[in-house]
């Protein structure tokens, strides 16, 4: 798969994208942002996973999530930073890995985010994909103005403070994170020998994410744009604004005129 004259290696292919065994399709909408706008092209999502772990259950939750991304209509990319270096370890990010998931993130109009819970947190290699995500490259954004959902696995009883930790950085990555979100406990004994994930409320609960997340994309997407320009900014690049109102004078204070 290429993005302009970008080889992408590290693009995880999706086993089965059609096989839904957990999912009772009588219940789900094929277009859960029908009536919403448009949905072509398709709505493109990026997915990233925090363990690099051969039976990674984060990784498992995404590819779930994908599978359900793609019955709703969406494109999605799978990203795998088995060789994403640290933060500042190589020279300017000069490192193909880190150029690829800024691609793909460019790439994108939405993301899902899922870690496990380690230590009571998200884990490095979770936080080390989002370190390498500016807010500005190059003149692009590649985060900001994109819906995002947020999941995260746990070995024991449920909590949230990964989601929570997810959401701080959604926020500040300039996202709009989804009100929805999942959290699996003891996710080992969610899913059968081949990684498929079992029927069960944490299921349901991803589905309603994918769902949700479908919405809010195509709601911000003709819009994302005017939802990050900021004065600020404006004021920096030295660029007035210039609307109707302005430029007829409407605007001025009374008696300047």
């Amino acid at each position: 798969m290429k993005d302009g004259d970008m080889n992408f290696e590290r693009l995880r292919a999706l086993a089965d994208p059609d096989h839904l065994p957990a999912l009772k399709p009588e219940y789900a909408h094929l277009r859960p942002a029908l009536g919403l706008g448009a949905m072509d092209p398709k709505p493109r999502v990026l997915l990233l996973y925090g363990s690099l772990r051969e039976r990674s259950y984060s990784r498992l939750v995404i590819e779930e999530s994908a599978r359900l991304l793609q019955y709703f209509g969406c494109e999605t990319r799978i990203f795998d930073p088995f060789d994403l270096p640290l933060p500042d370890q190589v020279t300017g990010d000069d490192h193909p890995a880190v150029a690829e998931l800024r691609a793909h993130s460019l790439w994108s109009e939405a993301h899902v985010w899922c870690s496990p819970e380690r230590h009571g947190q998200i884990t490095g290699i979770m936080k080390t994909q989002i370190d390498h995500l500016p807010l500005a490259y190059k003149g692009l954004r590649p985060t900001q103005g994109r819906a995002l959902a947020v999941m995260q696995v746990s070995a024991g009883s449920q909590s949230f403070n990964s989601v929570n930790t997810l959401r701080i950085l959604g926020r500040w990555m300039r996202m709009f994170t989804i009100p929805n979100q999942s959290s699996v406990a003891k996710a080992y004994e969610e899913f059968d020998e081949v990684g498929r994930m079992k029927p069960s409320a944490y299921y349901d609960r991803i589905v309603d994410v994918i769902e949700e997340l479908v919405r809010f994309t195509i709601l911000l997407r003709p819009h994302s744009e005017q939802l990050v320009d900021r004065y600020s900014e404006r004021k920096d690049r030295n660029e007035p604004v210039d609307t109707p109102v302005e430029s007829a004078g409407l605007n001025a204070a009374p008696g300047s005129v």
